[in-house]
Parts: C-alpha cells; sequence; structure tokens
C-alpha cells in the first residue's frame, strides 16, 4: 500500500509493517539459529526495501526475544536473570557467581561480550534498579510462530493487517508524527517515549498501545547500543516512531486537511 503520510513527510526509508504468522515468507532475511545478532539490523534491511523473519530461534540476542514478543528471553541470559540486572548495570565482576560465569564466559563467549559482561554497560545505576525495570517491561508472547518485518509498500491491507507500523524519521519528520498523532485527539499526550531497548520500542511496546481504548505512537531509537549498530546501516539523524496498525489508519484518515498541506510544513521541508 501507499501511505499518504510517508508521501508527505518525504520518508527516506520504507515505513516497516510487523506481522504475526505461522508461515515464513519467501527469501526472507534471517539470522542464523543460536548466532547472535541485533533484531536493529533487520528493520533496517526491512526499510531498506526487504523482508526479515524471526522465530524463538531466530531472534538474534535475548532483549531481541523480549522485543519481539518471544516471552521472557531474558531467562536464557548466562548465568539468569541476576547475571542480566549485573550486566546491564554495574557489571558482574563484583559478586562470587558474576565473577564465577564471567570467567567460564572468557573462553566461550567473544572478548567485547565478556568484558562487557564483566564491568557492566551502566545503563542503570543498580542491578536492583535493572530488575524493576525488567519486571515493569511488557512482556508477552505472540500468538504466532513468526514476527515478520516487511516494507508497507509490500502490504495489502485486504489481505493481511500488520501489528505495527514504524516509521524512521528525520527531526522534522518526527515532529511531524508526534503533531499527527495528536491532530485528532482531546489531549496532548497521544506519543511517549519509553527508555527500552531499540527492539522493544518498536515491538512490546506498540503491542501494548494496541490494546489501550487510545492507542499512543511510540518513540523509540534512543538505545545508544541499538544506534551503534545501526550506525553503518542508517542515517545518524533518525529515531523510530511506532505505532500500532488502528493508531496508523487514524493517522492516515487525517492527513488531507491537516498542516501536512499547508504552508509552515511545506517550508521546512523546502529549508537548506
Amino acid at each position: 500500500m501507499e501511505s499518504k503520510i510517508a508521501k508527505s513527510l518525504n520518508l527516506k526509508y520504507h515505513p516497516v509493517a510487523i506481522l504475526w504468522s505461522d508461515d515464513k515468507p519467501e527469501k526472507a532475511t534471517s539470522f542464523k539459529e543460536g548466532k547472535w545478532g541485533c533484531v536493529m539490523w533487520l528493520m533496517a534491511v526491512a526499510a531498506k526495501g526487504r523482508i526479515a523473519a524471526f522465530d524463538e530461534k531466530t531472534y538474534g540476542c535475548w532483549g531481541g526475544g523480549v522485543g519481539l514478543g518471544f516471552g521472557n528471553q531474558y531467562l536464557n541470559f548466562p548465568g539468569g536473570l541476576e547475571c542480566f540486572y549485573h550486566f546491564l548495570s554495574s557489571g558482574n565482576e563484583n559478586w562470587e557467581k558474576g565473577r564465577d560465569m564471567a570467567e567460564k564466559l572468557e573462553s566461550a563467549a567473544g572478548g567485547e561480550f565478556a568484558e562487557k559482561f564483566r564491568h557492566g554497560e551502566g545503563y542503570m545505576k543498580s542491578p536492583e534498579l535493572m530488575k524493576k525495570f525488567i519486571d515493569n517491561l511488557p512482556i508477552m508472547k505472540v500468538p504466532k510462530k513468526y514476527v515478520i518485518f516487511k516494507p508497507l509498500s509490500d502490504i495489502d491491507p485486504t489481505q493481511e493487517q500488520p501489528q505495527v507500523i514504524i516509521f524512521l524519521a528525520d527531526p522534522d519528520q518526527l515532529s511531524a508524527l508526534v503533531v499527527l498523532a495528536n491532530y485528532g485527539r482531546e489531549n496532548n499526550e497521544s506519543v511517549i517515549a519509553p527508555f527500552a531497548a531499540g527492539c522493544q520500542q518498536i515491538g512490546i511496546y506498540p503491542y501494548q498501545e494496541a490494546h489501550s481504548e487510545h492507542p499512543r505512537g511510540v518513540i523509540g531509537l534512543t538505545d545508544i547500543s541499538a544506534r551503534d549498530n545501526l550506525k553503518k546501516q542508517l542515517d545518524r539523524n533518525v529515531l523510530s516512531f511506532s505505532v500500532p496498525w488502528r493508531m496508523f489508519e487514524e493517522m492516515e484518515d487525517n492527513v488531507e486537511g491537516s498542516f501536512l498541506e499547508k504552508g509552515t510544513w511545506k517550508s521546512l521541508q523546502n529549508a537548506e
């Protein structure tokens, strides 16, 4: 389908549709079973016009499994949840179980991961706060075998209905998406920017919003690990903006007659 929003914003990248399916599309790009990979790499693949697919054995990393909706895959992190809490905060070198696991990883895992495991990513101040963060994530299990990333231009809404639509937007385009998200609403809080992994900001958070009476858009790609992973694949000045399908339809219907057809937006688009 052709998106009025994408056309009005003059997006560089295809909007990406997330679908759930029991069938894997032919020629879909996937990670190899058991191999590490960043979900956002394949989101970028779809944003450039190809199809990607994931299942419970090919989600790339533990956070990616959680973000895509394959349950609490942090349970499978080396050393379990407690080591994960330390990994994303203060590191595992300061407690016995963590040190023991770090020694095992020195030979079994890559040096970069082993170093991060030992010293921590520093994304939260303490393991205790990290635990509360995980406890509050909208972790869920999708009802289908595959999570599919597909360019929106390849979607036929009469044949398949996406769960989420992802836009990759520069600051001007993101501003327009925020305005459009609120354009037909009675409040001005129709967009959130949760602290989370990049894949969670396009996956489980929009999935959760789909169940709301008034779903909100989710700003993402504020995860600096995801941004670091994508620095060779996407422009450095883009963020993600993800909406449940129902909200996407609402926003599409609101393009005509809105600010997107007025002088201020056109002036901003034409600015050098």
